[in-house]
């Protein structure tokens, strides 16, 4: 007997969002879905410290020394904050929900924050970003279905590195 594949999740990026220009990824979950006001609040400031060509900045959440840096996203990249809409039916007829989103904002930078240890080039937000230099040497020829391999070396994987700290 043959099992139906799951429904496919979808993604809707066309709505007009509004540029957020930077987000903030805190080191922990926070159960609220409505509005608030966080610039009353949450307040970073630059601390004029660099460790690693990174420049380190600093705010307090619920009472607790955050300390963080902004990285932008790689050229050719935009970061999307995602609203799942509820309770859709799959299209194809299936029972079952699907899950499905919607932009509601963009942005360019991301501003990480870590709890008692200070942003360095290693932490692992500034790290996936390395990933995207490995894609694209890994890209497929969809004319031909094939893979297409490009030698990554060092320097490449280094240019990254220089291309984030400079754009932070």
């Amino acid at each position: 007997m043959e099992q139906a594949a799951p429904p496919a999740a979808g993604v809707d990026l066309s709505p007009a969002a509004t540029d957020l220009g930077r987000v903030h990824l805190l080191p922990c979950g926070i159960r609220h879905n409505n509005a608030a006001a966080v610039s009353d609040y949450f307040k970073p400031r630059d601390t004029g410290v660099e460790v690693d060509g990174i420049r380190v900045e600093e705010a307090f959440f619920r009472g607790r020394k955050l300390q963080g840096a902004t990285v932008a996203l790689p050229d050719g990249f935009r970061g999307y904050v995602l609203e799942k809409k509820n309770g859709e039916k799959d299209t194809q007829g299936m029972d079952g929900d699907v899950s499905s989103f919607v932009s509601r904002a963009e942005f360019q930078n991301i501003t990480y924050w870590n709890h008692g240890t200070i942003p360095s080039a290693e932490d692992p937000l500034p790290r996936c970003f390395h990933w995207l230099t490995i894609a694209n040497a890994m890209s497929f020829d969809h004319v031909s279905h094939s893979k297409m391999h490009k030698l990554v070396t060092a320097e490449d994987m280094a240019n990254m590195s220089a291309m984030q700290n400079r754009n932070s």
